[in-house]
């Protein structure tokens, strides 16, 4: 894997209307002073379309390696979190365990808009209410359409306490779309085996229980790249778009 910030950089470059997104940073593993500006430096450079998404991490042999306590990765998060917050603002004052600034010093760039969107992945080790209160957004996994409903109910209860507003709720899947458009989903792992057309379906169904976003993979996709993302374009992503736009006219 490329270094995520790095890649961004370069895409930045390459593209112009596309989000940038991160699925994430184990905030314990580096210091939240250098994601903070490298996240800024790309939302300056893409001209506002940095996300940044956030999580504890949850790989054991990480954190000796960076000579980081694993047990106290949630604690860990909690601090990066705010002093990723805090530092955005004009002049901060603040002191929490990454460091102490003392409102003589500025960091820059800040971020086009008013903050760089938190997007948080899984529970990094929180409780939802406290997810729900800090984020901008939640990242998790997949599950069966039944169980994810009451696990987008349970979130939606939890903003509801704290805003007048909604928040995005996201999910990866991974997808290996077959040649043939009408193949029934096979299960794989956080994801399907699938013909377009069902793909189509199940999107649907996403958007009806609550889904905001998915994030597809194609780790394990055989067919060429190019010829994949070209049937996606035009046998799922179209006819989405062609929904929205008579939804709306």
């Amino acid at each position: 894997m490329f270094d995520p910030f790095t890649y961004l950089g370069f895409l930045a470059g390459q593209t112009s209307k596309i989000a940038l997104g991160i699925s994430s940073i184990a905030l314990p593993l580096h210091h939240p002073l250098h994601v903070a500006k490298a996240a800024t430096s790309i939302d300056q450079l893409s001209g506002g379309r940095m996300i940044l998404g956030v999580a504890s991490g949850d790989r054991p042999d990480e954190y000796p390696a960076m000579g980081i306590d694993f047990e106290s990765r949630g604690e860990q998060f909690r601090e990066a979190f705010e002093y990723i917050r805090k530092v955005q603002e004009d002049f901060p004052d603040f002191d929490n365990q990454f460091g102490k600034v003392n409102g003589h010093m500025d960091m820059l760039p800040k971020a086009q808009g008013s903050k760089i969107p938190l997007l948080i992945t899984g529970s990094s080790r929180q409780t939802l209410e406290w997810n729900a209160k800090h984020a901008d957004g939640w990242m998790t996994y997949p599950k069966n359409l039944y169980q994810q409903n009451d696990t987008i109910r349970q979130w939606r209860e939890m903003i509801a306490k704290d805003f007048n507003h909604d928040k995005p709720f996201m999910q990866p899947l991974y997808v290996v779309l077959e040649a043939n458009d009408d193949a029934k989903p096979q299960p794989i792992q956080l994801g399907f085996r699938i013909g377009a057309n069902y793909l189509l379906d199940y999107f649907h169904q996403l958007e009806e229980i609550g889904v905001n976003h998915v994030a597809i993979n194609l780790r394990f996709n055989s067919v060429p790249m190019e010829t994949t993302l070209n049937k996606l374009a035009e046998k799922v992503l179209d006819p989405i778009h062609s929904e929205k736009k008579e939804l709306q006219s």
